[in-house]
């Protein structure tokens, strides 16, 4: 397997990032600003900055076919920012209406709509309208009773996942006449107005849901949640039990966040500094190895646990600790992983994944 790529950026955290669809342009969430790197050789070089926000950016995503950025922060904005003729990104503000903190963003499939989360217990659902030259939103509003943490969208760009700090992972229907064609039926629901709920699964121990991911073709869900498990449903019929609901604890510290990498596979990454493989379906799931260990080099994971522990008492009785040496993680990411984005893949087969972190590198990883 290929080494990770590894592009050390600034030492800040990096709160989000994305990918243009060539791979050549990559936007990235830094404090108030979105740095635009472009790709020269093997490296990424400062291209860019979008200004327009006033507080910490908490999301950025960029449209695969229109090449549209959306970013969104804790000013309560969102922008949707466009390339001019001249070459200048053009900010067109985005009419949210919440009264909180924005806290991600992602476009839709089809690129027609974008939903925001926010700490206004709301999903602004956002589109362009037409008549009047502008970007509007629609709110998704009950029954969130906490801080929304994440969005995900279903293949069709209609249903919407949403992860919250009120302990629920929630799939709802975003469909907005104007702008959405009606969905096929599937084991979500069948008829699908606007704040629908079409399912709502409550995390074992009640923790902040981090993330949530729809499966490539959207007949399942899964989430990962600050109990450090990873939950996957299988829904069976609109209002109807699930099929199977899976929930995989693990003895590592909490994942951030999850992307599914094929129907039967998913890759995890936190608050351990490294991205861990599970595999399953629906008669069962598991924890499969981390990406660190298949590039070679890397213990186990009871030997890890055995070699911290080992470490915390050797500094213990020597009474020493903070050198350099000391505070060096095993890990390619020396902090906690923000956001595992898709790198590339090949007709919805993922071949690489990237990962943003604390640390200010994003890293590229192969499958």
């Amino acid at each position: 397997m290929a080494a990770p790529e590894v592009h050390h950026l600034f030492h800040a955290p990096i709160a989000d990032h994305s990918f243009s669809a060539d791979r050549n342009t990559l936007a990235v969430a830094r404090e108030n600003n979105v740095d635009l790197y472009q790709k020269s050789g093997k490296s990424f070089n400062l291209q860019d900055e979008l200004r327009g926000h006033d507080k910490t950016i908490t999301g950025v995503d960029i449209a695969p076919r229109s090449g549209r950025i959306v970013t969104c922060s804790q000013d309560r904005n969102a922008y949707v920012w466009e390339p001019s003729k001249s070459g200048e990104w053009k900010p067109t503000l985005v009419l949210l209406r919440i009264n909180r903190a924005a806290t991600c963003v992602r476009w839709s499939p089809s690129e027609a709509k974008f939903a925001v989360g926010s700490g206004a217990r709301i999903i602004a659902v956002c589109y362009f309208e037409e008549e009047n030259d502008w970007w509007i939103s629609k709110h998704l509003k009950k029954p969130l009773r906490s801080t929304v943490t994440s969005v995900a969208w279903h293949p069709n760009s209609v249903l919407l996942a949403a992860g919250s700090t009120d302990g629920h992972a929630r799939v709802f229907s975003s469909f907005i006449k104007s702008t959405d064609e009606r969905p096929e039926p599937s084991a979500w629901g069948e008829r699908l107005p606007f704040n629908t709920v079409c399912g709502e699964y409550l995390n074992p121990t009640a923790g902040w849901v981090h993330s949530v991911g729809f499966s490539p073709s959207g007949n399942a869900l899964a989430f990962v949640s600050h109990d450090s498990a990873v939950t996957v449903v299988y829904p069976s019929a609109p209002e109807q039990p699930p099929q199977a609901v899976i929930s995989i604890s693990t003895q590592l510290l909490p994942f951030a966040d999850l992307l599914w990498i094929s129907e039967s596979e998913i890759v995890c990454a936190g608050y351990d500094c490294e991205v861990y493989r599970f595999s399953g379906d629906a008669s069962g799931w598991q924890l499969t190895g981390s990406l660190e260990a298949a590039k070679g080099g890397r213990p186990g994971m009871e030997q890890r646990e055995e070699s911290a522990l080992n470490m915390f008492r050797s500094m213990d009785l020597k009474g020493r600790g903070g050198g350099v040496e000391d505070t060096k993680l095993k890990t390619v990411h020396q902090n906690t992983i923000n956001t595992i984005r898709v790198y590339q893949d090949a007709g919805g087969d993922v071949q690489k994944v990237s990962t943003g972190g604390l640390d200010g590198r994003v890293v590229v990883w192969s499958l």
